[in-house]
């Protein structure tokens, strides 16, 4: 799965974690822990891509600022 950066953070008026996916327009999830949240938003991006696929809607490539060992 490409690597995006997942933004997380708490809504106090969800009463939930949020995370966001910035480079996907769209992509976000919510969970009652911020792991919940991260696994959620791992799904919603693998659904976002297959549906970007789906409809012939280009895919942004993660910009890679990110990095992982």
């Amino acid at each position: 799965m490409p690597r995006y950066e997942i933004i997380i953070y708490w809504s106090q008026a969800d009463e939930a974690f949020i995370a966001e996916v910035p480079e996907l327009p769209g992509c976000a999830a919510d969970g009652k822990t911020y792991k919940e949240a991260l696994a959620n938003v791992e799904v919603i991006i693998q659904e976002w891509i297959e549906t970007a696929k789906e409809l012939g809607r280009p895919i942004p490539a993660p910009r890679g600022r990110l990095a992982f060992a």
